[in-house]
């Protein structure tokens, strides 16, 4: 008898668990399905920014209401330290798609290092709302407002 309630509820648990563990992931997710963005991923993974920013403005053209490619374009500035260019990419994305996990960590990643500690933990709340069970957003922006703390409580 168990084993059968087992093979029922299984499979409905994995479904609500995909249904609900929220859309779009900043290099992995993409809305559109005529862009390929893991070439830009690749020169992104590689530090080289400004051609991937090139790159990304050339795939906007095509795509503008792409919210994984205005997260990777903030996320490209802000590696350049272009916080303004950063922010105003993220925001857009958040625009188009508020439920942009990549976005809102990478949010809240400038904000930390822009010294503006109560905006992470804010986009840290949101990602905790976005996602149902622990994300690698949500993972990830942790960790760097931990680090962040133990950095400020050294100094």
């Amino acid at each position: 008898m168990k084993s059968i309630i087992c093979a029922r509820i299984l499979p409905v648990v994995a479904v609500i668990a995909l249904v609900f563990s929220g859309g779009g992931f900043a290099a992995g997710g993409n809305y559109s399905t005529d862009v390929d963005l893991q070439p830009i991923i690749d020169l992104i993974d590689a530090g080289k920014y400004q051609s991937a920013i090139d790159r990304l403005h050339d795939q906007l053209d095509q795509d503008p209401d792409n919210p994984d490619i205005m997260s990777l374009l903030g996320y490209s500035y802000r590696k350049t330290q272009n916080y303004e260019n950063a922010l105003t990419f993220y925001q857009w994305a958040l625009r188009v798609e508020p439920r942009h996990r990549g976005a809102n960590e990478y949010l809240g990643e400038l904000y930390l290092e822009t010294d503006q500690f109560d905006k992470a933990m804010r986009q840290l709340e949101i990602l905790d709302s976005l996602c149902t069970f622990d994300c690698k957003e949500y993972s990830t922006l942790k960790k760097a407002i931990d680090t962040y703390q133990k950095s400020a409580s050294n100094s």
